[in-house]
């Protein structure tokens, strides 16, 4: 809901107006260490509380983690938004290798999520995420550097990139360094 309403340069609530119950992560991209918030109507949120009871949820003294969660909730559009300039900035490296094993549309990417579709070469998006995971000792003569990347094989052609705010700009050139890497290493 945050990364969209920045995305979209809108309120939380403009995107949720017509829903009849939301919830929010305040981990993640708002980055507090744990916690959630439900709202819809009020019989809705009296038995979500109800059902949270009996399966034994809840938590005492839970201030600190409310604490961060307002703190996170107070710099969102700007920890969100270098989340997604971030996002856009490794699109767009992978679109300038111009290489044939992988490609994005930059249409697609508005927010912190890069879907990349994998083409000819790769045997599976799961093969491809382990090269980015793993640090060869090749990688290391050939780059100084012991980098591994954490991506999601999303589907039969496709893997999932996601950016939080854990991950920085140089993180992200490091990670297109290290998919330009593995590519030109397929391809030889």
């Amino acid at each position: 809901l945050m990364n969209a309403a920045v995305a979209q340069d809108v309120e939380p609530a403009r995107i949720t107006q017509h829903c009849d119950s939301v919830s929010l992560c305040f981990s993640k991209g708002l980055g507090a260490p744990a916690g959630a918030v439900l709202a819809g109507h009020r019989e809705f949120v009296a038995e979500a509380w109800r059902v949270r009871k009996l399966l034994g949820g809840g938590m005492r003294q839970a201030g600190v983690l409310a604490a961060a969660a307002r703190l996170g909730l107070e710099h969102a559009e700007a920890t969100l938004r270098r989340d997604h300039d971030n996002a856009r900035h490794f699109a767009e490296g992978i679109q300038e290798l111009n290489s044939p094993l992988c490609s994005v549309n930059l249409a697609t990417v508005e927010t912190n999520i890069v879907m990349v579709s994998i083409k000819g070469g790769w045997a599976s998006p799961a093969e491809l995420c382990e090269h980015l995971r793993a640090v060869s000792e090749e990688e290391l003569a050939e780059t100084g550097q012991a980098v591994s990347v954490l991506l999601f094989p999303w589907s039969a052609h496709t893997v999932r990139a996601v950016w939080h705010r854990d991950v920085s700009a140089r993180d992200t050139e490091l990670a297109k360094n290290k998919l330009e890497f593995v590519a030109r290493k397929c391809q030889e």
